[in-house]
């Protein structure tokens, strides 16, 4: 129902219930509310259960009426712990996001046809998910895909080669948009530390302009009209086996519904959601794979 072993649950928990204790005495001590402090009905749930109600609902999406009734409470309860305790996870999701450090040394051997690729990486992608269709036709185009063949909203994830774990999530957009335009709009290249590079598949050919001095960034293309030179194979082969990693952290990411499924949620918080389901990955990955995470 979580995606997550229980270790791995009570350590989100101790880490949230810091952030939820302060945004709780923010709520109390607002300007504007009007009864004393201890006044109004108390919460159905305790913490920790509005924690596991939230990541069941990114991990399953059930509808809140669903989720309500596994937790013996109503569909409008659910909703305000989910707009209490998702911003909450989203926080705790990049405080689990840190780029490569060159100075830790853990550069792996590549592959002498790679020997022009930064030897130290992140691997980036991206990835959609349906939404529901606007009813404003203009609104509608912008978010129909040609690819998918469907109205999306796109979403890049840039993971640490070595570990495979999500080192940054860009806000959510259009569909339609180019991987290489939401590279540049995310402003990535200029946040990487030096000595770190950036690796992606056809999609950010171009790359290599965008970073001087790094070449090789993306697998080399057919010359038009003219067979594939088997040396190109092999690179592009090579290539494929170093990039294939972004794609098992796309895989875990999509395992949670409320990012595999429709969106029912006319296209709001969906960032947030992103990065949330981004730091419960990197936690199964950081107890799960010990031996990728330096």
């Amino acid at each position: 129902m979580t995606g997550l072993y229980v270790a791995e649950f009570d350590e989100l928990v101790q880490d949230v219930l810091p952030s939820y204790g302060e945004a709780e005495e923010k709520r109390l001590n607002r300007a504007n509310r009007q009864r004393a402090i201890g006044g109004g009905p108390d919460f159905e749930l305790e913490v920790r259960d509005q924690i596991l109600a939230t990541v069941i609902w990114l991990r399953k999406y059930p509808t809140y009426e669903v989720l309500g009734y596994l937790f013996g409470t109503s569909d409008t309860t659910i909703g305000r712990y989910l707009s209490r305790i998702l911003p909450l996870l989203e926080a705790a999701g990049r405080d689990t996001m840190r780029m490569p450090d060159p100075g830790r040394k853990r550069r792996r051997h590549l592959d002498d046809l790679l020997k022009e690729t930064p030897e130290l990486a992140v691997i980036i992608d991206t990835f959609e998910q349906a939404v529901q269709r606007p009813q404003s036709r203009t609104e509608a185009d912008r978010y129909y895909s040609g690819k998918k063949k469907r109205h999306t909203l796109k979403s890049q994830i840039a993971i640490d080669e070595q570990s495979g774990q999500i080192v940054e999530i860009a806000p959510s957009t259009y569909g339609p948009t180019a991987d290489l335009t939401l590279l540049k709009d995310s402003g990535l290249l200029s946040r990487l530390p030096a000595g770190v590079g950036a690796i992606g598949d056809l999609a950010y050919v171009g790359l290599d302009k965008l970073q001087p001095g790094v070449a090789g960034a993306t697998p080399r293309r057919k010359p038009r009209g003219q067979p594939r030179p088997a040396e190109d194979v092999a690179f592009n082969t090579a290539f494929s086996r170093r990039r294939i990693e972004v794609e098992h952290t796309i895989g875990r990411v999509r395992r949670y519904e409320a990012l595999a499924q429709t969106d029912r949620h006319h296209r709001t918080r969906h960032t947030a959601r992103v990065v949330a389901v981004a730091g419960l990955v990197n936690r199964q990955i950081r107890h799960r794979l010990p031996g990728l995470v330096g």
